[in-house]
């Protein structure tokens, strides 16, 4: 069914075109699961017998491309990339607006938790209640791998370089001396992932490799340039190929909601300085739910931006047509502030320069629209889809949402088409030996060297067919959110204990289990959001974060935010308790102000 295009113009938009859909509940995963000495010893053999690597290729299910044969009737889409080429947006010019714009959208901060926004640093800078010297200070100690006895939270930062950090504060300090900060993220610290490149500090993408660097990411510097302190580079996954964050190299933080579960990858190490109360904004990357999965595990906002808007340069990306960078912050302003500081259009960026620069005020949505996938959203844990389905409750009878039923055409061919797409370019971007690599990625990146260019090429025709779907839901239902849980599980609990952090594990099926929403927004371009929503009560003493996604049309980033800041009252308003804290948080406002005193 071909509709007529009659949205907003853009650049590159699909043909809104929806494709025949009936849902067929995908296959469940067969994939060996190999961890702790197993995996150290057989994964040099797996990698180094091609026999058995493209075995694997092939027990993954990648082939099952070739048995659609209406693929044939779609172009490839190699780049996701959908601009607006006009946006109207709301903007403040006065400086005194924007403060009450900002200051009215953070949620009240008492003094004990939680969580601190930018807008109560800023504030404490005002006041002189502390300055940012305090703040690094207190710090500093938490974070730093390098002392005789680091603590729990260090696990979290790869390097953090403390001279930089302290001189930046030390600006920091003398322009609010001054009475001249340079704006809200004035000495806020931030934190940012081992994938991105910062001038003085090795890029190492979770590895033991030391990658070359040309200058600090685009998206980095403005954040730099607006005042913020790089605290340091945070963990990672390896190369960023799965979603625990398990790093036998470097170790592996702990969910700070509950030590025998994972915070969730590939940017574990940003979620964890966020919920741990060290951060209030961390820099993520999310190439298949990167930033959206550790956000959901660790009970903070992630936003996965529209593909091409957050320029890395002259950072490489790793998945290059599916891998975008996003905020990740405690609260929804952290998000917004992060996102239209990073997204600011980089003119040397042949995509970011075409998107129109973000506005100050977030977007009202002209109407609240929700999408749900009845059969998809069902594929959820009970616990997980009860706490999502109550908050979709209190959106339609509190805020004055209308739901409608969408459908999203061939879902298990589509996320097979993500993990080869994504696989493919992980390995054509590691050439060479394997053999320096963690046991889980010597497997995969062995792996992903056997796809044919004809499977490659089917996996980007049907991005095109998914993405004409999703432009005549666009077009049906102005101001559409796709919504469905972030994870189909509460929580990645660490099963093999001690022996899978030390050595690693290797577990497609979880991998697959907890990708099956997050791979719609990174295969289509789409921008999306995810928000905490509740909480469910887990092995040992841990509790699980559970979190709510909502996919926007492209360039609709604005849209997602204020979609998220909706979600967020029903974190403080609607759900019974309200937000927790978690066990192992730290208030740096209250640790900065004694140590200051």
């Amino acid at each position: 069914m071909e509709t007529s295009n009659t949205t907003t113009p853009m650049f590159n938009r699909p043909t809104a075109k929806l494709f025949p859909t009936s849902y067929e509940a995908p296959p469940k995963p067969t994939n060996p699961v190999v961890r702790g000495l197993s995996l150290y010893y057989g994964s040099s053999m797996i990698s180094s017998v091609n026999a058995i690597s493209k075995y694997l290729w092939s027990n993954a299910g990648f082939t099952i491309l070739r048995d659609i044969p209406e693929l044939h009737n779609f172009h490839p889409r190699f780049d996701p990339s959908v601009i607006p080429s006009s946006k109207e947006s709301q903007r403040i010019n006065d400086a005194s607006d924007a403060h009450s714009a900002f200051t009215s959208r953070a949620p009240t901060y008492d003094g004990s938790g939680p969580f601190p926004s930018i807008i109560d640093y800023h504030s404490a800078y005002s006041n002189a209640t502390i300055t940012p010297i305090d703040v690094v200070e207190a710090l500093l100690p938490l974070v730093r791998r390098d002392l005789p006895d680091p603590t729990d939270h260090s696990a979290a930062f790869l390097q953090t370089r403390v001279g930089t950090v302290i001189a930046a504060a030390e600006a920091s300090s003398a322009r609010w001396k001054l009475g001249k900060p340079l704006g809200f993220l004035d000495g806020v610290p931030v934190a940012v992932k081992d994938e991105l490149d910062i001038e003085g500090y090795e890029k190492k993408l979770g590895s033991s490799r030391v990658f070359r660097t040309e200058g600090t990411s685009w998206c980095v510097q403005a954040l730099i340039d607006a005042g913020a302190i790089v605290i340091g580079k945070s963990s990672m996954h390896e190369l960023g190929t799965d979603t625990t964050n398990n790093n036998p190299t470097h170790g592996t933080p702990l969910n700070p909601y509950g030590k025998e579960y994972y915070c969730g990858g590939s940017s574990g190490g940003s979620a964890y300085s966020v919920a741990a109360g060290l951060v209030p904004l961390a820099v993520g990357a999310d190439g298949g739910g990167s930033i959206r999965i550790p956000a959901s595990f660790c009970g903070i906002y992630g936003l996965k931006t529209s593909h091409g808007r957050v320029s890395r340069l002259p950072t490489m990306n790793v998945a290059s047509s599916c891998g975008v960078i996003g905020p990740m912050g405690a609260n929804m302003i952290d998000v917004e502030i992060g996102f239209r500081t990073m997204a600011a259009p980089d003119p040397l960026n042949a995509t970011s320069s075409c998107f129109p620069s973000p506005s100050i005020a977030t977007i009202p949505a002209a109407k609240k629209v929700l999408g749900v996938y009845k059969p998809w959203f069902e594929r959820a844990e009970p616990a997980v889809r009860t706490a999502c389905e109550t908050t979709i409750d209190y959106l339609r009878d509190t805020l004055g949402y209308k739901i409608v039923e969408v459908s999203i055409p061939m879902l298990h061919a589509g996320q097979t088409a993500h993990a080869l797409t994504c696989l493919t370019e992980l390995a054509a971007g590691n050439p060479g030996s394997v053999s320096d690599l963690q046991a889980a990625n010597k497997i995969l990146i062995s792996v992903g060297r056997h796809t044919p260019a004809s499977d490659f090429l089917l996996a980007q025709r049907l991005r095109e067919l998914l993405m004409q779907h999703l432009s005549a839901l666009f077009q049906e239902h102005p101001g559409l959110v796709i919504v469905t849980p972030t994870t189909t599980l509460p929580g990645w609990h660490i099963a093999g204990g001690s022996q899978d952090l030390k050595y690693g594990v290797s577990d497609a099926n979880m991998s697959t289990r907890n990708m099956e929403y997050v791979w719609v927004a990174n295969l289509s371009g789409c921008p999306c959001l995810q928000a905490p929503v509740g909480y469910i009560e887990a092995k040992g003493e841990a509790i699980v974060p559970v979190g709510l996604m909502g996919m926007t049309e492209w360039g609709a980033d604005e849209e997602a935010v204020a979609w998220g800041y909706d979600v967020e009252k029903w974190l403080h308003a609607g759900l019974e308790g309200g937000r927790r804290s978690p066990k192992r948080w730290v208030d740096i406002l209250n640790v900065a102000g004694k140590n200051g005193r």
